[in-house]
C-alpha cells in the first residue's frame, strides 16, 4: 500500500511538473521581456583589469578584458532573471486566450493562490529554459550579438525552439499589413 501511495505522489509530481506551463512560446517571450528590461537597465562599464602579479621588472602582468565580452556581464544579466519570473502571472486575453504579464502587487488580484501558482510555474520553467539553453545562451551574450529585439529570436527560436519560426515570420507580416494600411 505504501508504495502504491509513493507511487501515485510521484507520478503526479513528474506530470505536474511537465506540464505546469502550457504555452511554452508565450512563457518564453515573458522570460525575453525580463531578460530585455535587464539589457535597457545595463549600465556602461569599465574593462576588466585582471593584470595583479608583477613581473621581475615591475610591469603588471594578466590581461584586461572588455566587460561586454565577460563571464561577470553573463552572471549580472542572468542572475536573478528567474526570481524576478516570479512577479509575472497568466491573465485571460480572450475567452481561451491567455499572457503572462507582469503584476506590481499580487494583493489587487481577485485569486491570489492561482496567480501565485502561475508565478511559480514561470519561474521553474525560467530555471529549466535558463539550464537547457545556458552555456550557448552565454555565448550569444559574450558574443555581443543579444541585442534589445533581437533576444526573443535568439533565445525563443534559435536555443530553444519553444517558439516556431512561421509564427514569428506571420506576426511581422502583419505588422508589416498594418503599416501599408497606414499609408
Amino acid at each position: 500500500m505504501a508504495k502504491l501511495v509513493i507511487f501515485t505522489v510521484v507520478f503526479i509530481t513528474i506530470c505536474s511538473v511537465g506540464v505546469s506551463v502550457d504555452d511554452k512560446c508565450a512563457a518564453c517571450n515573458a522570460v525575453v521581456e525580463e531578460l530585455e528590461s535587464q539589457l535597457l537597465k545595463e549600465k556602461p562599464r569599465n574593462h576588466l583589469d585582471l593584470r595583479n602579479r608583477l613581473n621581475s621588472k615591475g610591469q603588471r602582468e594578466g590581461k584586461v578584458i572588455d566587460y561586454r565580452m565577460s563571464d561577470l556581464r553573463v552572471v549580472d544579466l542572468l542572475d536573478g532573471l528567474c526570481d524576478r519570473m516570479q512577479d509575472y502571472t497568466l491573465r485571460k486575453v480572450e475567452s481561451k486566450n491567455r499572457e503572462w504579464v507582469k503584476v506590481e502587487s499580487f494583493d489587487n488580484l481577485t485569486n491570489k493562490q492561482e496567480a501565485k501558482a502561475h508565478a511559480n510555474d514561470i519561474s521553474t520553467y525560467c530555471g529549466r529554459l535558463l539550464e537547457e539553453t545556458e552555456d550557448e545562451l552565454a555565448e550569444v551574450i559574450k558574443n555581443g550579438s543579444l541585442k534589445v529585439g533581437d533576444a526573443r529570436k535568439v533565445l525563443c527560436q534559435t536555443l530553444s525552439t519553444h517558439c516556431s519560426k512561421s509564427s514569428e515570420t506571420d506576426s511581422e507580416d502583419e505588422d508589416n499589413d498594418d503599416d501599408a494600411d497606414e499609408l
